[in-house]
């Protein structure tokens, strides 16, 4: 895992740290699941889904997060020295489909996280040994306790003889995944919980997973994880197939110890630095630099929804309401090395993350939250579907949603796609200049082009100098105009290309803010 990666991983991970305390009430919930789920007891998926129950009717205590030194305070360039040897790999050499590999705790990952593997139906506990790292330059003390892990890895996808990392989940409840010939990228979250309030952000962690051992032949890895946090309990199913595209069906069913307004469902975090829409105050070698270059929607009505990102200078909280999603998620369109000329970072090879609900969810919104940034280490973008029903205290709330880890959604509307962004200067300073490529098939005939109308809306505000520009050559039709909002900071933006009165393309938004 290279730097970037981890520190933006590490970021989240420190958010979720809490001082440790309740030492008796810490023991009770760990015997809780070494009675109900531990070593050698029979296992039964309905056994998780009841130790949350259990769980949301105690007083809530924070994961132990207290490590022996050197490990306590471990710079970046240590933890990353730590590495797992191959007698540490779970089912590594058995010719399965997927292995796994314990991740130690250390540097921002101080939280103890239970592993457990179910075979032949029985749990077993994955036991900490020191003998089975390899320490690097690190003096680690010969006689250690059961120190737990942090997390682990997910290798699969055999090619030739070899696997690949197609998974991660380490720190509160991130977890990554990816296509094959992808870098990681887009970051998961199991739940959110009050973010953009006032109040702060409140983290949940994974406190135990169970890994389900894959038979010889079997596509798919199953992975049982029991969430926790001072408001919600949970559990979870995780079903991941992996190859061309990396699939994770995810089950869920909250116990909430309090009510909660503000919460996520199929949250994801990235990166946006500076792109062709936004390079304010960028003193940089590169022509871009962001992880994901928009949110795509497909709401209730059937409409897809295109916003492109950005990195405002203050905060900013966007809402799409809908009566049900159909599908949502961070794509990166943008697959072209030029694009980045970044030779360390490859954002081009970032994979998409599409969400795609199981059932019916009802109304909400989906939530997009815009973060100030000045580096790219930082996940600065935020967006997940927000129910309208609040999460009561004492109830009882499931979802389902399948999460497609891709170089494009799985479903593609027979719609013009908008391609790039650009945002600059325009007849003077108190104008904007958009300029917004579509594409598709349809843009090969220079009449078609000639037939399509732009609608396009600016509230408050106005719009100028609305052109055209076709190229059927490459399949594409440029739309410009100029944005004049007088004294007004903020504008919402909407274009969609009409022929005949009815939609032909994606509706494009955006938010402008000075």
């Amino acid at each position: 895992m290279d730097r970037r990666r981890l520190l933006a991983l590490a970021g989240g991970a420190a958010a979720s740290l809490v001082a440790t305390g309740g030492a008796s009430a810490q023991n009770a919930t760990s015997q809780a699941i070494q009675g109900t789920l531990g070593e050698g007891q029979r296992f039964n998926p309905a056994s998780v889904v009841e130790l949350a129950r259990l769980l949301s009717k105690k007083a809530y205590t924070p994961p132990p997060s207290d490590l022996p030194e050197p490990f306590a305070n471990l710079t970046y360039e240590q933890y990353i020295g730590i590495r797992a040897q191959p007698s540490a790999v779970l089912w590594g050499g058995e010719g399965r489909s997927f292995s796994i590999e314990p991740l130690h705790r250390g540097f921002a990952f101080q939280s103890a996280v239970q592993l457990f593997v179910v075979e032949d139906n029985a749990v077993r506990r994955v036991l900490y040994d020191r003998s089975r790292f390899d320490y690097g330059r690190l003096q680690a003390p010969a006689n250690l306790p059961d120190l737990g892990f942090s997390g682990f890895r997910v290798f699969g996808d055999a090619q030739g003889g070899r696997t690949r990392e197609v998974a991660i989940f380490q720190g509160a409840t991130f977890f990554r995944s990816s296509a094959r010939g992808q870098n990681l990228g887009v970051m998961a979250r199991g739940l959110t919980l009050k973010a953009g309030d006032s109040k702060g952000e409140e983290f949940p962690f994974f406190r135990a997973f169970w890994i389900e051992q894959p038979g010889p032949q079997s596509e798919k890895l199953v992975i049982h994880a029991l969430l926790d946090s001072e408001s919600v309990c949970g559990a979870y199913r995780f079903t991941l197939r992996s190859g061309e595209v990396s699939i994770i069906d995810t089950e869920v069913t909250l116990f909430p110890r309090a009510a909660v307004e503000n919460y996520g469902i199929g949250g994801m975090s990235s990166t946006f630095l500076f792109g062709p829409n936004d390079r304010r105050g960028v003193d940089d070698v590169r022509p871009a630099v962001f992880e994901s270059s928009g949110l795509q929607i497909k709401n209730g009505n059937d409409e897809w929804l295109w916003r492109p990102l950005s990195n405002p200078d203050t905060l900013q909280i966007s809402a799409f309401v809908d009566p049900s999603p159909r599908g949502f998620g961070l794509m990166q369109r943008e697959r072209d090395y030029t694009a980045f000329l970044d030779d360390d970072q490859n954002f081009e090879r970032r994979p998409s993350l599409w969400i795609e609900p199981i059932g019916e969810w009802g109304p909400g919104l989906v939530q997009l939250i815009e973060i100030p940034t000045d580096s790219e280490i930082n996940d600065n973008v935020l967006c997940y579907w927000r129910p309208k029903q609040a999460l009561a205290a004492g109830a009882e709330v499931s979802f389902a949603y399948r999460q497609f880890w891709c170089w494009q959604p799985p479903e593609r509307p027979n719609l013009l796609q908008v391609g790039e962004t650009r945002v600059g200067r325009g007849r003077n300073n108190a104008q904007r200049r958009f300029v917004i490529d579509f594409e598709g098939e349809a843009l090969k005939s220079s009449q078609a082009i000639l037939e399509l109308k732009p609608a396009l809306s600016a509230s408050p505000g106005s719009v100028v100098n609305i052109r055209v520009w076709p190229y059927p050559e490459r399949k594409m039709c440029r739309i410009g105009f100029d944005l004049d909002v007088g004294t007004e900071t903020v504008s919402e933006l909407r274009l969609v290309l009409e022929a005949a009165g009815k939609p032909i393309s994606e509706t494009w938004l955006y938010r402008w803010t000075p």
